[in-house]
């Protein structure tokens, strides 16, 4: 079982981030524009914003031109244009990546360049630049992946622990895994509110599917978490609830006052019907830390005995899935969205 630290806590402390100069890859993402707002309210000196896409990026600087951002055109592919980023910076969030199950499946070796190669770039230039701190962000489909964007992240959470085991100089590499996040770009949530608001039935993969759920804001208290407080090789893992799909869509349509069927399409490929944020291996070394799980580092080095010969006795066999997560009811998911920008003060299409 997770070990439990008596003291333990989430809260950030935004004196680690005053004057500070932070680089986000994937910086125009749902996670990136998130992220750059909260660090410009925490007083940091310069958030630069790293993407590939110049066409976010304007529209990101004509929305916050208020805010102290820096756009940085490249590609995590390009070492050169990570290099040209980071000189002189102090941290980096790591969010750059091919993130859509669909595109990767038919395009395996893209998900390649950009999960496994970039990530291996960015964290390669940010040693090489002393950076102080590199966090990268995960998704639970890393674990037991059974399609190529999780298996292209589940590589990039390998490249980034065995750089922290080779040791990083002073550079701090930790990882943050974390499930789906409600309203952000490719999240159902959107799609069921489209469906609704043009009175179409909701389009259900399979009711009993679940996934974890959890606010995007959450998702930033997370990797500030792991960016103040990780030691290298750290992977810390946000202890979300879980809900159905059909639990999903009947908050969604109860919070909206829908009158609108429920269409079932079936599994899509390469899907799960549960999701895992942590092997009972992870589970059991980890350290509980109340909002999160901290696994530490997997510090062994290429000993035959340990590798080979020797083995270890577990006191679980259990994984932490969104099956066996807390589970919401659709009041329960209802709460969470009406934490949401979005949804506050939602009306019905019906009214």
């Amino acid at each position: 079982m997770a070990k439990q630290a008596p003291d333990s806590t989430s809260a950030i402390d935004l004196k680690s981030f005053a004057g500070k100069t932070v680089v986000i890859t994937g910086g125009t993402g749902s996670f990136g524009t998130t992220m750059a707002k909260f660090l410009s309210a925490a007083g940091v000196a310069e958030v630069r914003v790293f993407s590939r896409d110049e066409a976010k990026q304007d529209q990101m600087r004509q929305k916050f031109a208020h805010l102290p951002l820096q756009y940085y055109l490249g590609d995590v592919r390009d070492p050169g244009s990570i290099r040209r980023c980071i000189r002189g910076a102090d941290m980096l969030f790591h969010a750059a990546a091919l993130k859509q199950v669909p595109s990767c499946e038919f395009f395996p070796m893209e998900a390649v360049r950009t999960n496994v190669e970039g990530s291996d770039n960015v964290i390669r230039e940010s040693i090489r630049a002393g950076l102080a701190s590199v966090v990268a962000l995960s998704t639970d489909k890393a674990v037991a992946p059974i399609n190529a964007m999780g298996m292209s992240k589940a590589m990039m959470e390998k490249i980034a622990i065995a750089a922290a085991r080779a040791g990083a100089g002073d550079t701090v590499i930790s990882v943050v895994r974390y499930g789906n996040v409600l309203m952000s770009r490719g999240s159902v949530v959107p799609l069921f509110r489209t469906q609704i608001e043009a009175g179409k039935p909701i389009t259900v993969t399979n009711p009993d599917m679940t996934r974890f759920l959890m606010p995007l804001s959450q998702a930033v208290d997370l990797v500030c978490h792991a960016l103040v407080n990780a030691a290298p090789g750290d992977i810390f893992i946000r202890k979300a609830p879980g809900a159905s799909i059909g639990t999903l869509a009947e908050a969604v349509q109860k919070l909206l006052g829908a009158k609108t069927p429920m269409q079932i399409i079936g599994n899509r490929h390469a899907e799960k019907m549960h999701e895992t944020l942590a092997t009972y291996e992870e589970v059991e070394r980890s350290e509980d830390l109340g909002d999160y799980l901290r696994v530490p580092m997997d510090d062994r080095d290429l000993s035959y005995d340990r590798y080979f010969t020797k083995g270890e006795n577990f006191l679980t066999d259990e994984d932490f899935t969104s099956a066996n997560a807390e589970r919401l009811d659709p009041d329960g998911v209802i709460a969470m969205l009406n934490t949401l920008p979005e949804f506050q003060g939602a009306q019905s299409p019906w009214e």
